[in-house]
Formats: structure tokens, C-alpha cells, sequence
């Protein structure tokens, strides 16, 4: 008797587990419908957010590039120009340099 009333006990159970199942999933199915909307305009919302601020991203990434090549034109620019300044210093040394030895070379000519 007791392992009839435990037969009858688990078929219940499992009659009582499919319902419960098959009302789960009609809920569910019935359910997706509703739920997919809010769901999709709000991934919908974040992807074009997303996707602006890609775009700014890539704006603000176009704008740096620019002013590196900008600061590189400069550097360049102030390099070649201290060269020039270099290069011309040393050539007026050189004149001074040859000047002065001119100049010694005068006052020894020069009777006293």
C-alpha cells in the first residue's frame, strides 16, 4: 500500500509539474513579445549613443593627429632654424677669428 500511494503521489507530482511547465512557457512565450520591445529600443538607444560616441571619439582622435603634425611642422621648423643660427654663429667666429688675426697682424707692422 505504501508503494502504491508513492506511484500515486509521483504521478501527481508530475501531472502537477508538466501544468505548472506548460503554463511557465505559455507565459513566457506569451510574455517575449512584451518584453522584446522595451528591451530592443533600449539596446537600440544605447547603440546609437555608442556609435556617437565612436564618432566623437574619432573626431577627437582626427583633431590630435592634426596638432601633432602641426607640432612636428614647428619642431622641424625651430630645428632647421637653430642650425641656420648655429651654422651663422660659427662662420661670424670665423671672421671674427680672422679679424683679430688681421688686426694683430697690423699693429706688429706698425713701427712703435
Amino acid at each position: 500500500e505504501l508503494w502504491m500511494s508513492l506511484e500515486e503521489h509521483q504521478d501527481a507530482l508530475e501531472l502537477i509539474m508538466s501544468k505548472y511547465r506548460k503554463q511557465m512557457l505559455e507565459l513566457l512565450q506569451g510574455r517575449k513579445g512584451e518584453d522584446a520591445e522595451p528591451v530592443l529600443e533600449v539596446h537600440q538607444a544605447n547603440s546609437l549613443e555608442i556609435a556617437s560616441e565612436i564618432d566623437r571619439i574619432c573626431e577627437m582622435g582626427e583633431v590630435m593627429r592634426k596638432a601633432i603634425q602641426v607640432d612636428d611642422d614647428q619642431f622641424f621648423k625651430v630645428q632647421e632654424k637653430l642650425a641656420q643660427l648655429e651654422l651663422e654663429n660659427k662662420e661670424l667666429r670665423e671672421l671674427l677669428s680672422i679679424s683679430k688675426e688681421s688686426f694683430e697682424v697690423g699693429r706688429e707692422d706698425l713701427p712703435d
